[in-house]
This record gives structure tokens, sequence and C-alpha cells, in this order.
């Protein structure tokens, strides 16, 4: 197969770690305010539609797999290249490159929104995006195993804030659940679709696997890190419609949030505040990854240093973050990246996978046809 990834050891990863990877890539700005979204379409079924959404992540990693143990020491990148020849390739891998951006700078812009309108409403929204984007650059500048240390640590930190949804549950009406499967399968499915924007990240497997030593022992750490997403995601949404009412929780954009500010204690009254400030512990793993993921595919068809392309990715986030600046838009963008997402997480692994089995079969054959003569 063409275009192996040489590497050195320094540079790898365990296996294990991927469960880190995998969860805090997933889990960022979108489950602070999914659930009104899932609702619209499902209503108090929305907890099919995610469940539904996380049994698919688990077929489309599967996917995404074989197709990487097909090339062994490849990444998507060289794959495309191998499959679809060089320009047709790179033109595909320029395409993913501007896909990271776009997932990049969603994931900044939202946050971004959260800390206006919850904590610091006059605070310009250019300092805030050059404060975590100078904090995203040096983060990359450590290399991918740093990356890597920041998402296990960034999990470890922030696990005691979910615990916290446990508060809400003694004002839930578990009755808000029933009729169970009283919406037709359309809208149920349409409300997993609904949740692209929230559950992705794991596709960022197609990108690091070349990195992982034990290639061998992939799929449990990545499996796992899938169902403790789909766990948090589920009880999430599980909460949200048995604490909101209907009405209520069709009009709170940041329902996860909301449910944070019913909480206090003697030592802390406002409690949801703490909870936006450690929330960037769980997006900046987001980011972290997007941007070592574009990075990987740029070097592919630019011949570009590490530090020059996180100056001029940052550069043109940063403009675009001061451009984007109503709600409209933002969610306008949200939508419309959620749409792009699903034909490229969940669509795409799936047809790549048949088409690399295909050009293996083919290459096989034709050695076997050259030996033969």
């Amino acid at each position: 197969m063409k275009n192996p990834i040489q590497l050195s050891p320094k540079d790898m990863i365990n296996a294990y770690l991927l469960f880190f990877v995998v969860h805090g890539a997933q889990v960022g700005v979108g489950i602070q305010g999914f659930q009104r979204i899932i609702y619209q379409d499902a209503r108090q079924d929305a907890w099919i539609s995610v469940l539904l959404a996380g049994i698919a992540s688990h077929i489309v990693t599967f996917c995404m797999i074989k197709t990487l143990e097909i090339y062994g020491s490849n990444d998507l990148y060289g794959i495309q290249q191998d499959i679809f020849g060089k320009w047709i390739g790179n033109f595909l891998n320029a395409m993913y490159v501007f896909y990271c951006f776009i997932a990049f700078f969603s994931v900044l812009r939202n946050y971004i929104e959260v800390i206006q309108v919850w904590l610091f409403p006059s605070i310009g929204t250019w300092f805030l995006s050059a404060t975590l984007l100078i904090i995203t650059i040096y983060a990359f500048t450590g290399g991918l195993r740093v990356i890597v240390g920041i998402s296990f640590f960034s999990i470890i930190l922030s696990l005691w804030i979910f615990p916290m949804l446990a508060f809400p549950l003694k004002y839930s009406v578990a009755e808000s659940l029933l009729p169970i499967l009283e919406n037709d399968v359309l809208s149920i499915l349409k409300g997993a679709h609904s949740m692209t924007f929230t559950i992705i990240g794991f596709e960022i497997i197609n990108v690091i696997y070349p990195f992982v030593k034990d290639k061998k022992n992939v799929r449990k750490p990545v499996h796992l890190g899938l169902l403790f997403s789909t766990f948090i995601y589920l009880s999430v949404m599980m909460v949200s419609i048995t604490y909101y009412s209907e009405g209520k929780l069709l009009k709170t954009i940041w329902a996860t949030l909301t449910l944070f500010s019913f909480i206090s204690f003697p030592f802390v009254e406002r409690f949801e505040f703490i909870a936006v400030c450690f929330w960037m512990l769980i997006i900046i793993p987001n980011m972290c990854l997007y941007l070592w993921a574009a990075y990987r595919g740029a070097i592919r068809f630019v011949n570009i240093r590490g530090t020059t392309f996180v100056w001029l990715f940052s550069f043109f986030v940063f403009i675009c973050s001061i451009i984007v600046q109503t709600r409209i838009q933002i969610n306008t963008i949200n939508t419309v990246f959620g749409h792009i997402a699903f034909y490229v997480i969940f669509v795409y692994p799936i047809l790549l996978w048949i088409l690399a089995i295909l050009k293996k079969n083919f290459t096989s054959k034709k050695v076997h046809k050259n030996e033969q003569t």
C-alpha cells in the first residue's frame, strides 16, 4: 500500500489511551444543549434517538477500524490517496482538512457564546477567541502525546461534573418518558440524525490509528470510549426529559447548563458558573485533536511546518470567530455542519471500507497473476 507513515517509538501511544481520546473528542459543547434539538424531532422518545445514534457510532467505528487494519501503518489521508489516486485523493484530503477546520471553529464559537451569555456578556469575542487559541496552540506544539495527555486529564478532572445531574432527579417525573414509542419510527430516526453534531469526534481514529503501538488492541478501548459517551448522553437526555416540562425543554437552549443552575451549596450559590468554567477542560481536547488532524492532512499535499500551519489555521479561525456574532449565525453553522458531518462520519466510512476491500482483492489478484506468469 502507498504512503505508509514512518514513526519513531517516542511518537506512538498505547492503545488503552484511545478510550480517553475518543471520549474526549466526543463530549464537548454539544452536550450543553443537544436535548432541545433531539426533543423537537422525537419528543419523549428522544432517549431512543440518542441510543440509536450511539449504536450507529459503534457500527461506523467498526468499519473505520477494519479499513485501517487493511492498510496497517496508514491514516485516512494516505488511504484516500491510495484508493482514489493522487489528484482526487489530495482533493478529498483538502476537504477533510476543511471539515476539521469547521469542527474546530464550531467548538470554539459555541463555547465563546456560552461564556458571553452565562458569565461575561461584556467581554469581546476577539479576546476570548485569542485566549482559547493561544492555549490550543501551546498544547499543539507539544505534539500528539501531550494532546493525548490533555484528553486524559480533562476527563479525570471533569468527572465530578456529571454526578451533579443527580440533584435534579428529586424533582423529576418519570412518567414524562411515557408512552414509549408513541412517535413514529421516522421521527425517532430524524432525532438520531440530529445527534450528529453532538456525537461526532470519534472519527479522529482515522488519523490517530498509525500512532498506536499495539494496534491489535485498538477495538476494545475505542468501543468502551463510545459506550461511555453514549451512556453520558443517554443519562443527560433522560434526566432532562423527566425534569423539564415539554414546553420548557423546547425553549431552553442550554438545557444541561440550566440543570446546573438549580444546584447550590452553602459555599457555592451559582454552581453553573463553575460548570461553565470547567467546561473549558472538556472542549480543549476537542480543539487540539481537530487541529492536529487538520495538520496531519495538510502535510500530505503541502510542504508546511507545524508552527507555520498552526498560526495560519488559528488566524483564519480568529477572523471567522469575529465575523460570526449572532445566535442565528451560530445555529445555522451548527445545523449545516451537522448535515455535512452525517455524510462524512456515518456514510463515507462504510463506502471507503467497501472500496478498500475491493482494492485489496484487485491488488492481490494482480500480484498472484504476475507471480504465475
